[in-house]
């Protein structure tokens, strides 16, 4: 399932975007611990392509894409 969503983000100086923090539409916000992976890739459970980050948040590991100017995350 797809869940758009609000990402903090950083925009580096060679055009990367880091992602820093995710913000669920009822204000909670939650920190990106670690980005295991950033690849383009296909959304196999929302449908939507864009650039895959495969992230930790706590003990738990999602899929965050970047589709266009659009965040959504797996869920």
């Amino acid at each position: 399932m797809r869940k758009d969503i609000s990402v903090i983000a950083k925009m580096m100086s060679d055009k990367k975007v880091v992602p820093l923090q995710i913000v669920w539409e009822d204000g909670r916000i939650f920190d990106i611990d670690k980005i295991i992976d950033v690849r383009p890739a296909a959304s196999t459970k929302g449908g939507g392509m864009g650039l895959r980050y495969h992230v930790r948040i706590g003990q738990n590991e999602r899929y965050l894409f970047l589709d266009g100017y659009a965040w959504f995350i797996e869920v």
